[in-house]
């Protein structure tokens, strides 16, 4: 078994097609082909199904594609700890992130990166905690970014910033009045919520959503749309704080605290314990200075330099 064995059954899964997967190793249909069929005769199983349009791997292929994914990312961390730090910000750096972080983060982490480190080529995307959290493990992305905690004892957490939520309240809600917004407050009302959006909440919560008082929710993460709802269709939402800046100067006045209690979350960045690209790291953690007010950062954040 070799490493560029391992590269092949990873790019051939990604493709689903001999040929574009021999394309983007360099190699002939032939030549990948048959270094995979040795690899799979060592281990004695089928990787692939190749009676299957796509290509696809077996039962046990799966396993061993998601492993070989790791293994070639854990040699990758070995390269990059034999350069300099200067050749070390250089390449793809592929973050993923909630739905609910990626308006506040994303523009301004290309405007960071690519002024300042024109070398990182940054890749993000959106995607369900547990999507992440899965994509992490199997080295599919470098860094996630989520809410902490994610109980996932295979990832290290690095608390970023704690924010605190806001209602949104509807003109015409008789809500609309109050100063303030208690979780009392919201028993009865017609509150639009995202589906699995309890979980931005403390367990403290969690009694108003088991009452059944909320039947209406909106099934994704663009806090955009909650908000365009609730100015249509009445009734109030809950938006991170983060968020109140896109909100236009005549709708500032739908937004509330809430108070007794108020509710907070707190994002992190989540990466693999085995992650050794600490330059990198930091790049993203002076990213996110740039980006979130200074006052919600969590203290490790505020150092200069974080070590692993």
């Amino acid at each position: 078994m070799t490493l560029q064995q391992l590269k092949y059954i990873v790019s051939l899964d990604h493709w689903g097609h001999f040929g574009k997967a021999a394309e983007a190793c360099n190699l002939t249909q032939s030549t990948l082909s048959l270094m995979i069929k040795k690899l799979e005769e060592e281990l004695d199983v089928m990787i692939f199904d190749r009676d299957s349009h796509p290509v696809k791997a077996t039962g046990i292929g799966r396993r061993i594609i998601d492993q070989a994914k790791v293994v070639l990312y854990n040699v990758s961390q070995i390269t990059e700890m034999t350069h300099s730090e200067k050749e070390n910000l250089s390449g793809p750096l592929r973050i993923a992130m909630i739905s609910t972080v990626a308006p506040v983060l994303v523009p301004g982490l290309f405007k960071y990166i690519s002024g300042n480190y024109p070398s990182i080529a940054l890749q993000t995307e959106e995607m369900l905690s547990e999507t992440l959290k899965d994509k992490i493990r199997k080295a599919e992305i470098d860094i996630g970014i989520l809410t902490t905690p994610s109980n996932d004892p295979e990832l290290l957490e690095i608390p970023v910033y704690t924010e605190s939520f806001y209602a949104y309240v509807s003109k015409t809600d008789s809500a609309y009045s109050l100063e303030s917004i208690s979780l009392e407050n919201l028993k009865g009302r017609s509150v639009w919520i995202m589906q699995n959006g309890v979980r931005l909440f403390d367990m403290s919560m969690m009694r108003y959503f088991e009452a059944g008082a909320y039947e209406r929710y909106f099934e994704g993460g663009r806090v955009g749309i909650l908000i365009q709802i609730v100015n249509d269709n009445g009734g109030l939402t809950i938006i991170p704080e983060s968020h109140i800046k896109f909100i236009p100067p005549s709708e500032q006045s739908c937004i509330k605290p809430i108070v007794e209690p108020g509710i907070k979350r707190t994002i992190a960045l989540a990466i693999r314990r085995d992650y050794v690209h600490e330059a990198m790291l930091n790049v993203v953690l002076k990213a996110l200075k740039t980006i979130v007010p200074a006052r919600l950062l969590e203290s490790v954040v505020k150092r200069d330099y974080l070590k692993l």
